[in-house]
């Protein structure tokens, strides 16, 4: 571990040099390019630095114990025990920053929401889950677009998908993807029978036109009228975008702008995001020799969560975590469980570096 730090550091030092290079700063992509790879590794060596001072302090606390004078040899001997006492502290912390970052952590997301099994009250949980996922994101001030949305008659929705912007949202939400399952007496239910339904939720990094290559030509574009609502416009006109990625039949629309530019920008990103999570999961079956995330694979068939209404409880199956506070929760309240799933992925990769 100390000799990947030491490297990390020289690593740091040369970036520092770089970034501060009149001939670097002039190639914008570059700079920003070591930019963001010095930003990325800062935390790491400010906290080896500090490690290294601890190490040092100790060092001179032992020498001081030799002094003649008593008093300097109790100073030495408090300084000793305070040091041996953080030292272990600073190696677990460095330890945890050493885990290679998931490098989409920093991306904004694209989610989509699908009813499953259960009909109508599928159709309302999907859309319960969309307002869960609203309320959070205006706890954390992310800025959110719908793209897509097929929605019932009851209010609830076949499906929906939507933009979320801001700072670290695939890192929080990347372990919602999967089966979300409900268990509730539904609103049509004079009997009072509690049903099981079930809503798919897939979480998408947003990626550029860099980080895949799509070609034009695979592309095929329909244009149809909007449906649903949005007024008289969207009826009278086809500004509804829908692309269809000819080697792979993966279809994206959107139909939720006035300008079909704006749609089959937004449709261009879904379309990309999709192609981008399937060349990752090639990349994890690769590695499948390698151990799994303990907080499952985001697989899009797992099931992932259940929210029994009758006791109040939501239920996360990867890591065996219940919460009791069912209205806090839906109004968006997600932390705790957030918290707990980055926490067990942590510890579960921690293991796979030992």
């Amino acid at each position: 571990m100390f000799q990947k730090l030491e490297d990390v550091e020289k690593r740091f030092d040369e970036l520092t040099k770089k970034i501060s290079d009149p001939e670097v700063i002039s190639k914008t992509n570059e700079w920003q390019k070591l930019m963001k790879e010095h930003s990325d590794m800062t935390p790491i060596v400010e906290k080896y630095r500090e490690y290294k001072a601890n190490l040092k302090a100790l060092e001179e606390a032992r020498e001081m114990m030799n002094d003649a004078d008593k008093e300097i040899r109790d100073l030495a001997e408090m300084e000793m025990l305070e040091k041996k006492e953080k030292l272990p502290i600073l190696e677990e912390e460095l330890k945890i920053l050493l885990i290679p970052k998931d490098p989409d952590d920093d991306k904004n997301i694209i989610c989509e929401i699908r009813a499953g099994a259960g009909g109508e009250e599928a159709a309302l949980f999907a859309g319960t889950l969309f307002r869960m996922y609203s309320m959070y994101a205006e706890t954390k001030h992310w800025k959110l677009e719908v793209l897509n949305e097929n929605e019932t008659g009851l209010g609830g929705y076949k499906e929906i998908s939507f933009m979320l912007t801001g700072k670290g949202v695939y890192s929080r939400l990347k372990f919602e993807s999967g089966v979300h399952r409900v268990q509730r007496v539904p609103d049509t239910e004079s009997s009072g029978r509690i049903h099981t339904s079930t809503s798919t939720v897939a979480v998408l990094p947003v990626v550029e036109d860099v980080e895949i290559d799509v070609n034009p030509a695979d592309i095929k574009m329909e244009v149809f009228r909007a449906s649903g609502a949005g007024g008289q416009h969207v009826n009278k006109t086809s500004s509804a975008v829908r692309l269809i990625h000819v080697p792979t039949g993966i279809v994206a629309e959107c139909q939720t702008e006035r300008s079909q530019t704006q749609n089959r920008e937004y449709a261009m990103k879904l379309l990309r995001s999709r192609l981008y999570e399937i060349e990752k999961q090639k990349r994890d079956s690769e590695l499948a020799n390698e151990r799994k995330s303990q907080v499952g694979s985001g697989d899009r068939s797992e099931k992932i969560r259940t929210y029994n209404y009758p006791q109040g409880r939501i239920t996360d199956h990867r890591i065996g975590l219940s919460i009791y506070q069912m209205e806090d929760f839906l109004n968006g309240n997600l932390d705790e469980m957030i918290d707990s799933l980055i926490a067990a992925d942590r510890a579960e990769r921690l293991k796979g570096e030992e």
